[in-house]
C-alpha cells in the first residue's frame, strides 16, 4: 500500500474518531444531531435537532470539542517529539522525557499549585520549569568533552532525577488535605480541566512545533546515520540538534500544561508508525502525529466512559502502553532498517 494512501487513511480515521467522540459521554448525543448542529452553525441556521440547540452548543462546543482538540494536540505532540528524539539519538527506547522536560514541568506544576493563586500562573510555571530542565541537561553536556549524544542523555538523566527529587520535596511539604491531592491527581494526567481558552493558547505553539519538526524531518534522516556522516554531507549537526530539542521540548512541555503527565505515548506511537510506513522521517513523523492524535482521543473516551467516575488518562495510557510495547518490541527492529 502506498505511504500517501496510508497517511490519507490515518487522517480520515482521526476525523471520524473525533466526530464519534463528540457523541459519546454521560449525556449521549446522536450522530445525526451532532451533524445537524454543525451544519446549522456553518450556514448560520437554527439546527432541526431533537435536543435543545442551546444545550447542544454548550455540550459540544464548550465541553466536548475543547477536550477532543486537547487530546489530539497532546497525542500528536508527544508522538512527534518521541519520533524526533528516537531519530536524533538513534535509539528506539527514547521518549519525550529523555532530557528531563516532563520531570521539570511536573515540578513546575506542583510548585505553582502551592505558591500561585491563579491557574494561569501554574501553567506558566509548568512550561518554564520544563524548559529549565532541558537547559540544565544541555548545560551539563557542554561542560565535558566527548560523545555529544551520550552526554546529552546523561545530562537528561541527571536533570530528570534532580527535578523528580524536588517534586518529592514539594509533595512532602504540601497541605495533605488540599494541595497534595490536587498535585497527585494532576500528575496522573487528565483532560478534565481543558477549556477553550487554554486550548486556543497552546494550540498555536504546539502546531508550530509539530510543523517545524515535520519540515526538518529530512535532517533527521541524515542525523540517524551518525554525526560524522552528517557533517560530511554538510549538515550543521549541533545547530539542527539544538533546534530540534527546542521544538520537541516546547511541544512536550505544553502537553503537561494542559494534561499533566501522560506517559508511553511518545514511546510506543513512533514504533507503530515505523512499522506502518518505514524509517523515512519525512513520512514517519506525519504518521506518528496522526496516530498519536487518534490514539489519545480513543484513550480519553475510555477514561471518561469505562467507569462511573473518570479515570486519569495517564493511568490508562500506562496500562495500555506497557503490554502493547512488550508486543511491539519484538518487531521494533524491522522499522530501523532500510
Amino acid at each position: 500500500m502506498s505511504r500517501s494512501i496510508i497517511l490519507s487513511f490515518l487522517l480520515v480515521l482521526l476525523l471520524l474518531t473525533a466526530v464519534v467522540s463528540l457523541t459519546l459521554g454521560k449525556y449521549p448525543v446522536t450522530l445525526s444531531d451532532t451533524c445537524l448542529f454543525f451544519v446549522g452553525k456553518i450556514f448560520n441556521q437554527k439546527p432541526a435537532t431533537i435536543l435543545d440547540p442551546d444545550l447542544l452548543e454548550n455540550l459540544l462546543l464548550s465541553i466536548r470539542l475543547p477536550r477532543i482538540i486537547a487530546a489530539m494536540l497532546v497525542g500528536a505532540s508527544l508522538a512527534a517529539s518521541g519520533a524526533a528524539f528516537q531519530a536524533m539519538f538513534v535509539n528506539p527506547l527514547v521518549s519525550p522525557g529523555l532530557l528531563g522536560v516532563l520531570a521539570g514541568a511536573s515540578f513546575g506544576a506542583a510548585l505553582g499549585m502551592i505558591v500561585a493563586k491563579s491557574w494561569l500562573a501554574v501553567q506558566i510555571c509548568t512550561f518554564l520549569f520544563g524548559f529549565a530542565a532541558v537547559m540544565i541537561a544541555i548545560g551539563i553536556a557542554r561542560i565535558y568533552r566527548g560523545n555529544t549524544i551520550l552526554l546529552l542523555i546523561l545530562g537528561g538523566v541527571i536533570s530528570g532525577a534532580m527535578f523528580t527529587s524536588l517534586l518529592s520535596i514539594v509533595k512532602y511539604s504540601a497541605d495533605p488535605y488540599d494541595k497534595l491531592p490536587a498535585i497527585v491527581y494532576w500528575l496522573m494526567g487528565g483532560l478534565s480541566l481543558a477549556d477553550g481558552q487554554t486550548v486556543l493558547c497552546v494550540a498555536v505553539p504546539m502546531t508550530i512545533s509539530m510543523v517545524a519538526i515535520t519540515s526538518l524531518s529530512g535532517y533527521l534522516n541524515v542525523l540517524s546515520m551518525g554525526d560524522e556522516e552528517a557533517k560530511a554531507l554538510g549538515v550543521p549537526v549541533q545547530r539542527i540538534r539544538l533546534l530540534m530539542i527546542f521544538l520537541a521540548t516546547m511541544a512536550s512541555a505544553l502537553t503537561v500544561v494542559i494534561a499533566g503527565m501522560i506517559q508511553w505515548v511518545g514511546l510506543i506511537i513512533p514504533h507503530i508508525a515505523r512499522m506502518l510506513v518505514g524509517p523515512n522521517n519525512r513520512i514517519l513523523i506525519p504518521a506518528s502525529i496522526l496516530i498519536g492524535a487518534t490514539y489519545l482521543v480513543v484513550v480519553d473516551d475510555v477514561s471518561r466512559l469505562l467507569f462511573n467516575v473518570e479515570i486519569p488518562i495517564g493511568i490508562v495510557t500506562s496500562l495500555v502502553g506497557i503490554p502493547f510495547f512488550v508486543l511491539v518490541l519484538r518487531k521494533a527492529n524491522r522499522g530501523w532498517g532500510a
